[in-house]
């Protein structure tokens, strides 16, 4: 990749990661202060939280068509613009009714951004540097959800969020002019290579789509849905003790808080690196299948652990292994995006994604209802397992040998 691409991958992870720290921030402020807001019952704090995911499985469609008649650069403009004017309505308007609208106008802007930054990357980059862009680009953006994060929860206790609103408003207003300069121009048009082998071997493509969807969705189900919003729930089910630091108590909240925070501390570093490596290997799809299956390894002990410094042990390496699993299922949708309709794998991948997200803490909480944790985490782990079964039996039909793991290129 030349200098202008790298800096062009950057631009757009950045105009990412400011157009979501208000989101971020939401979601730690809201559930506290959601009085302060103007709400008036606290399942509002869930509809304002949830919204945005469930409008973008219709939106994302939709988006994937506007992306094959205008441009990236338009579409990531339109994106940030709405952003800014989500963000800044947070701290301006007090009825329900209203925040409902502006956080369907957020789950537009980001299925603008998210799609439009897929697709940015595919056509800036090649098979030999795709995966380490990507995880460059999932962890500078993911430098502004830390930031929405840390600064909504130190500074609402000084400030307000009207205050925390305008700021990340204006940071938005600042870098909007840059659009234009690091987006790309022209529409990402959907190619389609077609050879004899691919005629030959129509289940064998059939199969991998199916696959990397599948994985897509069990991303969003299970690492953005599931672990995400029980995490809290884990720590305090083991959290025994008052832990204090300068005399600062650390609450089960704050320890998941600074477990998040760390992941997203790392993933700049931690994804290029991983991605960097995918770059250069032929076996994508095992290293998949190790992360597929260590994350149910880990499902499957953090549910049964009680001790609690073995359990944040744990955590950390979960949010390790997890931002593996995350560059890796994006790296594989991206070079299969590059091989047929980009726009059309993309926009499924998405959608997977965000429907599995959108699904996970109905369902999580859903099985609290009647199960403890530790189950809905074992049936975590046996979703991950299974996932990593169907993965092996791919690459042993590909190879059309039962005992070769390799595949070719």
């Amino acid at each position: 990749m030349n200098r202008t691409n790298k800096l062009s991958v950057i631009g757009i992870a950045v105009f990412t990661g400011v157009a979501i720290m208000g989101d971020a921030m939401l979601s730690i402020v809201l559930p506290i202060y959601w009085s302060d807001m103007g709400l008036t019952a606290v399942w509002q704090v869930g509809v304002l939280l949830s919204i945005n995911r469930f409008v973008r499985l219709p939106i994302n469609p939709l988006v994937g068509f506007f992306y094959r008649h205008y441009s990236l650069r338009l579409g990531i403009s339109i994106a940030m613009g709405l952003a800014i004017v989500s963000t800044f309505s947070y701290g301006i308007f007090s009825q329900f009714s209203i925040l409902v609208m502006m956080r369907i106008v957020w789950g537009i802007a980001w299925s603008l951004l998210r799609l439009g930054g897929f697709l940015s990357i595919i056509q800036l980059t090649s098979k030999t540097d795709r995966g380490q862009f990507i995880g460059l680009y999932n962890g500078v953006w993911g430098i502004g959800s830390l930031i929405g994060m840390l600064v909504g929860g130190l500074l609402i206790a000084e400030t307000s969020i009207r205050f925390i609103t305008t700021l990340f408003g204006l940071i938005g207003c600042v870098t909007f002019p840059f659009v234009p300069f690091l987006t790309p121009s022209g529409k990402k048009e959907p190619t389609v290579q077609k050879t004899t082998t691919d005629q030959q071997k129509p289940l064998l493509a059939l199969d991998q789509f199916v696959l990397t969807l599948s994985t897509s969705m069990v991303m969003g189900l299970l690492i953005f849905g599931v672990f995400s919003n029980t995490l809290s729930a884990r720590i305090d089910q083991s959290y025994q003790d008052n832990w204090t630091f300068m005399s600062f108590a650390f609450t089960s909240t704050a320890i998941a808080g600074i477990i998040q925070a760390v992941r997203w501390g790392w993933a700049p570093f931690l994804a290029p690196f991983i991605g960097k490596y995918l770059d250069h290997t032929k076996h994508k799809q095992q290293a998949l299948i190790c992360f597929l299956l260590s994350l149910s390894a880990l499902f499957a002990l953090i549910g049964s652990i009680n001790q609690i410094s073995f359990v944040i042990v744990l955590l950390l390496l979960f949010q390790f292994v997890s931002t593996g699993f995350v560059t890796t299922t994006d790296t594989i949708a991206s070079d299969l995006a590059e091989k047929g309709d980009s726009i059309k794998v993309i926009t499924f991948h998405t959608i997977m994604v965000d429907t599995g997200a959108a699904l996970g803490p109905l369902l999580a909480f859903g099985l609290l209802e009647y199960f403890p944790l530790r189950v809905v985490y074992l049936i975590a782990s046996i979703l991950l397992f299974v996932l990593a079964i169907g993965w092996i039996s791919w690459l042993r039909k590909k190879q059309n040998d039962p005992f070769a793991f390799s595949v070719r290129k």
